[in-house]
């Protein structure tokens, strides 16, 4: 008798997880949320003093708390999501960010806005990286530039509808919620979120994950607290000695957060950020170019906003409409970068660079000849050029950084370029706000304006610069 033998069953691999056209929108919509919320409260300020009798310090910590929080964290939501699990991670931040932007909407006092907006910080810094993680793990190819291209354009747009929105809001006073809708806003578009989170967005993780790294934690936490902290609240503190002592540590501490990397590579642990991740030319290199973009970018939209209110004399909503045209075109050009890149390679950034320069030049002008009659008119040949400059290098740089970096580290690589962009965006505001605040009492608005954006374009001929070291090509 022939004994039958049954063929034994063969596994397929499992399959690669793929983030389809839903998961993207879904990933994107919540990309938007906490970058929205970096830039939407400056307008509504006034207001919240006003209603919540708060001193101009207390506001300051509205807005630095949870630019803080947010800096400080991404790097550890980013290993975090590595380790268990990204898309848990995203729903569980963005599920936190509702709650907290509702905390912040129907908070009693000051002080319970303040606590509500680090904890707004914290969630955003748990949610952030895992969309970059995201996208780098679950696409390739084609659709992995298109979905990076798409991410650069959500996150320029943001910055400036952010301003645009928070004038409108404020000006609107929906149901009489007055500065309240600008959190309140959040909710609703949370649980759509969510919903849509649950259904589209795959999940993954590294396949090697490594235990959280303390000591890196801790000292990374140090380093960017000592710099970041005295930059947004010396100015408005008056600088007392707590600051300079602060920014008198930061290299220290930060030197010392290396020597810890460095030994825990070397031991073969892995730590919170690896200093092999920098070996690698194209993230190095993205990297310091965010620096200048971001520190211009950020001061920028500060000062126009201050000039544009407190000097032209502008409402919230007029002074955010003047910067529509920049956003519109913001958002056609970036569009149309992927099909550039393959085309030129990224000699486009260059080009952004350049036109970018041409429009704050133009900006400078305008101010200089038509102040205090500024607005929409006069700022838009300047508005159109710069939006479009900056929609050809903002979406490629972050292509550039993560180019290079594995998928089971894009949780990690992802959190370092935000990082690296949120403490610059404080920087910038910090930098050329207080160029600016302190060139008015003795030079007038029209020169200071003039001055900080001439500044500005500085930043902008050093990134033009350091574009010319990228790679030709983007893998």
């Amino acid at each position: 008798m022939t004994e039958t033998i049954a063929p034994r069953t063969v596994r397929p691999p499992a399959a690669t997880p793929s983030l389809g056209a839903v998961g993207l929108f879904t990933v994107l919509l919540a990309a938007a949320l906490p970058l929205i919320d970096f830039f939407i409260v400056n307008v509504a300020l006034p207001t919240i003093g006003r209603d919540l009798h708060a001193s101009e310090s207390v506001l300051e910590l509205v807005v630095a708390g949870y630019g803080l929080a947010y800096a400080v964290l991404l790097v550890l939501g980013g290993r975090l999501g590595d380790l268990f699990g990204r898309r848990r991670f995203f729903l569980g931040g963005m599920a936190a960010f509702g709650l907290t932007s509702l905390a912040c909407g129907l908070a009693p006092d000051a002080w319970t806005l303040v606590a509500a907006r680090v904890a707004q910080g914290a969630s955003a810094a748990a949610m952030l990286p895992q969309i970059l993680a995201t996208i780098q793990a679950a696409t390739a190819g084609p659709r992995r530039a298109k979905a990076m291209g798409l991410y650069g354009a959500t996150a320029g747009l943001s910055m400036v509808a952010g301003q645009i929105l928070g004038g409108v809001l404020v000006a609107a006073d929906i149901a009489g919620t007055g500065w309240r809708a600008v959190f309140l806003v959040n909710v609703p578009v949370v649980v759509v979120g969510l919903l849509l989170a649950a259904r589209a967005v795959p999940e993954t993780r590294s396949r090697h994950p490594e235990p959280v790294d303390g000591p890196g934690t801790v000292l990374l936490t140090a380093s960017l607290l000592a710099l970041l902290a005295p930059l947004t609240e010396g100015r408005s503190a008056g600088w007392p000695l707590w600051t300079w002592l602060s920014l008198v540590a930061f290299p220290f501490l930060a030197a010392a957060f290396y020597a810890v990397e460095r030994r825990a590579d070397r031991q073969g642990r892995t730590p919170l950020v690896p200093p092999s991740l920098f070996a690698l030319t194209s993230l190095r290199r993205g990297l310091v170019m965010i620096l200048p973009f971001s520190v211009g970018f950020s001061g920028f939209m500060f000062v126009i906003a201050v000039a544009l209110q407190r000097g032209a004399g502008l409402g919230p909503v007029r002074a955010g409409l003047a910067l529509a045209p920049m956003a519109v075109v913001f958002l056609f050009v970036s569009l149309a970068g992927p099909r550039l890149v393959t085309r030129y390679g990224t000699r486009v950034v260059t080009a952004g660079a350049l036109l970018q320069g041409l429009g704050i030049g133009l900006m400078a002008l305008a101010a200089w000849r038509s102040w205090p009659d500024l607005g929409l008119v006069e700022l838009l040949p300047g508005a159109v050029f710069a939006g479009g400059g900056q929609a050809l290098q903002l979406p490629i740089i972050y292509r550039v950084v993560l180019s290079e970096v594995e998928p089971v580290r894009a949780g990690v690589g992802s959190g370092v370029m935000m990082t690296t962009q949120q403490s610059a965006l404080a920087l910038g505001v910090a930098a050329l706000g207080t160029l600016f605040l302190s060139l008015v009492p003795g030079s007038g608005m029209r020169d200071a304006l003039v001055v900080t954006l001439l500044t500005q374009l500085g930043c902008i001929v050093v990134t033009g610069l350091l574009s010319l070291r990228l790679p030709r090509t983007i893998g």
